[in-house]
């Protein structure tokens, strides 16, 4: 990452995001704690609205440097919002309580795994290719949201709609299985 040192024109002047990051970040947090994001992940928001400008391209010919940050701001919120949606729709805890990591396996038990890990495998097959590539590069090799967009050719956006997605489909078809 650049550290600060992308100049974008503010009022004529050039400024640095670190710059940028000294007089926006009281009132950007104060922006998402309006929306009713807790401080913690207010805090953690108005950092991703600093990486997602120094990240940027061309911003020495944005107008409104201001208007600019509140534009992110507002679609970082939205993404916050899409994510907590999706975590309180497909709960994931309890999922594994049925298994103690103490508890020896039985015969039994490794069949109804190795059933259920069929089914999962069934179930992403049904799933379109490149929302299954999407899931299993985030959930089985854990790569990071941006490469996973960069290797795909797409942004980064629709990779987190794709794996959300997937995630919804894999608990419905739990659902109606159990």
């Amino acid at each position: 990452m650049s550290s600060g040192r992308v100049s974008v024109r503010d009022g004529g002047q050039i400024a640095d995001v670190d710059d940028l990051s000294r007089r926006y970040r009281a009132v950007l947090l104060r922006y998402f704690m309006r929306r009713g994001i807790a401080l913690p992940d207010a805090q953690d928001l108005t950092q991703d609205v600093f990486v997602r400008l120094s990240k940027r391209d061309g911003l020495d010919r944005i107008a409104s440097v201001e208007g600019f940050l509140f534009t992110i701001a507002a679609n970082v919120a939205i993404d916050f919002a899409r994510r907590n949606k999706v975590r309180s729709d497909c709960p994931t805890s309890g999922a594994y309580d049925s298994v103690s990591a103490s508890e020896e396996f039985s015969p039994d038990r490794l069949l109804e795994g190795r059933q259920e890990l069929g089914r999962i495998v069934a179930a992403l097959n049904e799933m379109p290719e490149r929302m299954r590539n999407i899931f299993i590069l985030a959930r089985l090799e854990n790569l990071p949201r941006g490469e996973i967009a960069q290797r795909l050719g797409v942004s980064k956006s629709l990779v987190e709609q794709q794996i959300a997605q997937a995630t919804a489909c894999l608990a419905e078809r739990r659902r109606r299985l159990s």
